[in-house]
């Protein structure tokens, strides 16, 4: 079964720049290629939303509240889907969750802390 393990949250200022890491482990590399990944989050008091997506040989997507803010790749190499969060404002606070789905099956992590204020 996939492991998914996220890192990179943090406690930053408004402004500031975070890079979210999400990592697949027992995983053939072969097999991560075709894989799609999202990032989701959750505030408190809120329903977990989608914030972006990439999907394999397709592209990506992303919610409006962060469009032209936050960039999701993927270093198939690696492993690893990356969520590049730029001009972080209070209301990016949430914990943020990433999401593998191979096969029609999704596989989530554990979470991740992002906490944006002054």
């Amino acid at each position: 079964q996939v492991q998914v393990v996220e890192s990179g949250g943090g406690l930053v200022r408004p402004g500031e720049s975070l890079r979210l890491s999400c990592a697949a482990s027992r995983t053939i590399l072969s097999v991560f290629w075709g894989d799609d990944m999202a990032w989701y989050r959750q505030a408190p008091g809120k329903q977990r939303e989608l914030v972006a997506g990439i999907i394999s040989g397709r592209g990506t997507n992303y919610a409006d509240s962060v469009k032209g803010r936050f960039t999701i790749s993927k270093d198939n190499n690696r492993k690893t889907a990356y969520l590049q969060m730029n001009s972080l404002k209070p209301e990016d606070t949430a914990v943020y969750y990433c999401k593998i789905t191979r096969s029609g099956k999704d596989y989530w992590g554990q979470g991740t802390q992002v906490t944006v204020s002054s």
